[in-house]
């Protein structure tokens, strides 16, 4: 018998408290791929002097440049499939990319009059200085991502707009509308890609095939140095710039779109899919990104290339590759985020309006 100061046990089961749900672990394998990009975005700009009158230096620089920012942009568009107009979303655009981009386009400007001596050049916000033109870019294909998820047939739109761009020399400069709208397709293709399209570049076929794959773009690239104007690399510029004929640009932008896929594929394939000492690094790309830009432009406006003889021999490329894998390594390392997170990552609260 129960007295009556004694609470009775109720027979029916309580519910357990609800439990929150645990956090969306970060996938090792696209922090190693961006990572690796980045580094690859380095040696690409670390070599460009070494590329003068070195041709074996200018086919490895080229065929960087084939796939490096392609496979990055690819990446940037599979992780840009969530957005929409949300509030939420339109917020980190803001804080993530819009507002970056002003104060980096301000340094970089106000970097380049001092180091240039040069305090007559223009100032612009629309004119996106070397490595800047990325962020103008990441916003733009941002804000038209519901665009692409409408459309019915959005790749085929996308290599559209990318050649009509490569006959347009009217596109201008203003937020660099060529290279946004060349590099356009890769951006379309990673919105539409899903986690088991990256699954199947695991293969091991696939990786053992990149090896003569890319044996081969090498080869190729070494060939063209001399046959072939390198700006077509860049997607900076129409083909009335570049002097060539007009139906060259949609045959150069499909036989460059089709170079910078099977290059990109053979990236990934050689991308580790565990966590390794350089996964944490992947968080950071954007950082170094951005940050190398001054140490490069200060190596050339210092001109040391040009100092030391030995630097244009190949125990100079092997020093100056070292040297830039070692500056991108510390610039996208934790205590270097933590630096520059107030500018990188705001959280400016006080610009927005709470939700209701």
């Amino acid at each position: 018998m129960f007295s009556a100061a004694t609470p009775r046990t109720s027979t029916v089961a309580t519910a357990p408290p609800p439990v929150a749900a645990a956090p969306a672990q970060r996938d090792p394998f696209f922090d190693n791929a961006k990572y690796l990009a980045i580094i690859l975005v380095a040696l690409g700009h670390a070599w460009e002097p070494l590329t003068h009158g070195n041709r074996t230096m200018t086919a490895l620089y080229l065929t960087v440049y084939t796939f490096h920012m392609p496979a990055f942009i690819l990446i940037s568009g599979y992780f840009s499939r969530g957005f929409d107009m949300s509030p939420a979303k339109v917020k980190r655009l803001i804080t993530g990319v819009a507002v970056p981009y002003l104060i980096f386009e301000v340094a970089y400007t106000c970097f380049q009059h001092w180091a240039e001596d040069a305090p007559d050049e223009p100032f612009s916000l629309l004119n996106p200085w070397y490595v800047n033109w990325f962020l103008a870019a990441l916003f733009v294909w941002r804000l038209t991502t519901p665009i692409w998820k409408l459309v019915r047939w959005p790749v085929p739109v996308a290599f559209t707009i990318a050649i009509l761009a490569a006959l347009s020399p009217e596109v201008g400069n203003d937020l660099d509308l060529q290279r946004v709208m060349q590099f356009l397709p890769f951006f379309v293709i990673g919105l539409h890609l899903k986690a088991e399209h990256f699954q199947l570049v695991r293969r091991p076929w696939i990786r053992i095939a990149a090896v003569p794959v890319f044996a081969a773009a090498i080869a190729c690239a070494y060939w063209a140095v001399p046959r072939m104007n390198g700006a077509w690399f860049y997607h900076n510029d129409s083909v009335q710039e570049l002097d060539a004929p007009l139906w060259s640009a949609p045959v150069m932008q499909l036989a460059m779109f089709g170079c910078a896929s099977l290059l990109t594929v053979c990236f990934l394939a050689w991308v580790p899919r565990r966590t390794v000492w350089f996964t944490a690094l992947g968080a950071g790309t954007l950082y170094g990104y951005l940050l190398h830009g001054f140490v490069i432009k200060l190596s050339r406006w210092w001109e040391w290339y040009d100092a030391y003889a030995w630097i244009s021999r190949p125990e100079g490329a092997v020093v100056v590759t070292l040297l830039a894998f070692a500056m991108m390594t510390a610039l996208c390392a934790p205590p270097v985020r933590a630096v520059f997170r107030c500018v990188m990552e705001p959280k400016m609260e006080w610009a927005f309006r709470k939700p209701r």
